[in-house]
């Protein structure tokens, strides 16, 4: 995935040079400052990209020219000074009664079927779709008597743990004959699932553009809203930096209802007898 937006980035470079400069190629000792902000400008106005999509190309050429000066074979960055706003959108994720709409509706595709009770299973354990796609029968122990995931990101490496509720324990037992190799989904392809999730998520009345990662939205968001300490949905999510964390776990309408209603009560409790 990463190799394709490179080569799109880099495809998107060569256009720009040559619409812009009527050239198939230039050196880098070349470059000026005007050079990235133009092509800011020719993927808005000729690539018809958006702010995000814009600020994604941006910075691959930005980190190409910083590695090449970094190495030595351009005495300078030309864009060291350029900043540009990703203005990405908002985190989505689903809502308590979304996710119970979705838990409870009834596909006649048993692959739909699958589909949603991976992501439902990812949303009650902030698993992310490639630590799923690993998890293995060795990941799962038994603490105290229940079963546990012990691991480590597979993106970052750092450990994380979090225990198996009934939902996805009934998940892994429903899919049991799916198990090969030790994995305990069987082997499983995020292009393909992602596509059809939104098919899924459209079937059941949901209108969120929804991805298999917004469950690791939807789970840091259930679990702050049901009181869960942010330290503990830091642990569990597999962060270093608990600011991280605070980007998943939302302060929701309902979060905060109930905080202020609890404040009110102790107010009320000190100050009842007060007459203003």
């Amino acid at each position: 995935g990463t190799y394709k937006v490179m080569v799109r980035a880099r495809n998107y470079v060569a256009a720009f040079i040559k619409s812009f400069y009527r050239r198939t190629d230039m050196s880098m000792l070349e470059l000026t400052p005007d050079f990235i902000k133009e092509f800011a400008v020719f993927l808005s106005n000729e690539a018809g990209l958006h702010n995000g999509s814009i600020w994604e190309n941006c910075m691959w050429l930005k980190g190409v020219v910083m590695r090449a000066h970094f190495n030595g074979h351009i005495p300078r960055n030309p864009f060291a000074q350029f900043h540009i706003s990703p203005n990405t959108k908002e985190r989505e994720y689903l809502t308590e009664n979304e996710l119970k709409t979705l838990m409870e509706f009834q596909f006649k595709d048993p692959k739909n079927s699958y589909l949603r009770d991976i992501f439902v299973f990812a949303s009650f354990t902030a698993l992310s779709f490639v630590d799923i796609k690993e998890l293995s029968n060795d990941q799962i122990v038994e603490v105290n008597g229940e079963k546990w995931i012990i691991s480590k990101r597979h993106k970052t490496g750092v450990p994380f743990q979090v225990k198996l509720l009934d939902i996805p324990l009934q998940i892994i037992e429903r899919y049991k004959y799916l198990s090969e190799d030790k994995l305990v989904f069987g082997k499983i392809n995020y292009w393909t699932m992602c596509k059809q999730l939104k098919k899924v998520m459209a079937e059941c009345g949901i209108e969120k553009q929804i991805s298999y990662h917004c469950a690791r939205h939807t789970f840091g968001t259930l679990a702050l809203s049901k009181g869960m300490p942010i330290e503990s949905v830091s642990r569990v999510l597999g962060h270093t930096n608990i600011v991280t964390t605070q980007i998943y776990a939302k302060i929701t309408t309902q979060k905060l209802d109930n905080d202020l209603t609890m404040f009110g009560n102790k107010l009320n409790a000190s100050f009842g007898s007060v007459t203003p």
